[in-house]
């Protein structure tokens, strides 16, 4: 049978192994044919993967019957996710002959799982950026409007999916980096909750802050991703223990322990730069929730405002530490200098690109003497503050929605320019990243042009069964 790659989802391709419709390795080979086709222009992948053992491993769990929902799927990574023989190099020149030595835990996870792995993805260097504009192995293009950018830092991951060169994609989320991109690419992105996908293995930007997380077509691909790498590690000393993921106190998954209220911060919706149709399709989202059986509800957050600026203080203070170990001594790209000092400069300076450099000196000045306290432990009390607001208005609604980005997708060098502007695109998609709450973006339609928009949806700590829930009960409320 011809594969319909376009409107095939993981459930979908269990049944056709089930069936016999197509094999594993029928599957892999029409994904491949497509990234032949299409990553020349679109650029979503930096390396494809010899994948003949995962196909073995993938046939071996499907005859045996130790298969789990992931087995046989193809999949692509982020270039920040470290796999065993591998380049990872985070899309710097910094990296770009960093083989990895073991893998991070969430390839492991997909390894056991009997996922194939196709090849890791083009993202913005070292995560930083809203429009994959910032590799320094080229910019990805928008397989919806190749005119466009794919959103980012994680614009690769859902370019391949979008361009139907993988099924489901992992992406990082640091503020808004899984989000945004699938919102550009009319996809399915899942920021998970903090501390339930293990760090271990990825190239840190803001370590607070970076969660790995899936990118996909459907809400239910969403879900069966996210079980597959959501679990304890031990080697990640940020990793919610499984004692905790459990003692939550209610009942999970179940409809009818849902208070069927969703919160929805008007204020928030009211600042300078928020395309006139993104709200139009909010609000349009909004009806066909309640046409759902959910009640829409005005809630406050005073402090929610101040998102956007807190995050932009913490993250660089915390890329000038993370990054503080590139300096062409111990590993990474190498410059020969007349002293010390100079081999530091040079090897960082040509290392690193721009965006990176900026945001390195913003985080050396915050963390400087007489200005620590200004700026950065002013912004982790006001941090403290939002996740205390967000966590009492969760007392009262299951979730709290929101446009996933202020407007939609922007052509290339429209904001490249203007970092403020660009750091603009983070507005609705910072809070979940500073209060470490579980958020998804879900395609919600397009603009005039055509463009994708996202709804995004917001719950409580370790409530990413309520995402779903809500996220489903929204996509059949848009397809009837």
């Amino acid at each position: 049978m011809t594969i319909d790659l376009k409107n095939l989802t993981v459930e979908k391709t269990q049944e056709h192994f089930k069936n016999g419709d197509f094999t594993v390795r029928d599957l892999v080979n029409a994904y491949l044919e497509t990234i032949k086709e299409k990553n020349t222009d679109i650029n979503a992948y930096l390396e494809v993967f010899e994948v003949e053992e995962q196909i073995k491993k993938a046939d071996a769990m499907l005859k045996d019957g130790t298969a789990t929902p992931m087995t046989g799927i193809p999949i692509s990574i982020k270039d920040n996710m470290l796999m065993e023989g591998h380049i990872a190099s985070a899309s710097s020149n910094m990296l770009s002959n960093y083989t990895a030595t073991y893998d991070s835990f969430v390839v492991k996870s997909l390894r056991d799982a009997g996922a194939i792995i196709l090849g890791r993805t083009n993202m913005d260097e070292f995560a930083m950026g809203s429009s994959n504009e910032t590799s320094a192995f080229g910019i990805t293009k928008n397989p919806v409007n190749t005119e466009y950018v794919p959103g980012g830092s994680s614009g690769g991951p859902a370019a391949s999916v979008a361009m139907d060169g993988a099924l489901c994609a992992l992406g990082s989320d640091t503020g808004g980096s899984i989000r945004q991109p699938a919102a550009f690419c009319g996809l399915v992105g899942l920021k998970p909750t903090y501390g339930t996908v293990s760090r271990n293995g990825i190239i840190s930007m803001a370590s607070s802050f970076d969660q790995v997380g899936p990118i996909t077509k459907t809400v239910r691909d969403t879900e069966i991703l996210f079980n597959a790498i959501n679990g304890y590690d031990k080697n990640d000393a940020t990793s919610t223990p499984t004692e905790q993921r459990l003692d939550l106190g209610f009942s999970r998954g179940t409809t009818s322990a849902l208070k069927k209220r969703i919160g929805v911060p008007r204020e928030f919706l009211k600042g300078d730069g928020i395309d006139p149709q993104v709200l139009e399709n909010f609000e349009k989202s909004c009806e066909s929730l309640e046409n759902a059986g959910y009640e829409i509800v005005d809630v406050s957050l005073p402090l929610i405002k101040y998102s956007l600026a807190v995050y932009y203080i913490i993250q660089p203070a915390e890329v000038s530490s993370n990054l503080a170990r590139y300096d062409g001594i111990r590993y990474g790209h190498h410059e020969d200098g007349k002293d010390l000092l100079s081999v530091y400069t040079q090897s960082r300076g040509q290392g690193f690109g721009k965006e990176v450099r900026r945001r390195i000196i913003l985080g050396t000045y915050i963390l400087s003497h007489g200005y620590y306290d200004a700026y950065y432990n002013a912004s982790v009390l006001v941090r403290k503050g939002i996740r205390k607001e967000l966590m009492n208005v969760f007392e009262g609604v299951d979730a709290i929605i929101t446009p996933t980005s202020p407007f939609p997708p922007f052509k290339f060098g429209a904001k490249s320019n203007d970092p403020i502007a660009m750091y603009m695109s983070d507005l609705f998609l910072a809070p979940a990243n500073i209060a470490g709450t579980p958020a998804i973006s879900i395609p919600s339609g397009t603009n005039s042009d055509g463009l994708p928009l996202g709804l995004q949806i917001m719950a409580s700590f370790l409530r990413e069964d309520i995402l779903f829930t809500i996220g489903k009960d929204f996509e059949n409320s848009i397809k009837n």
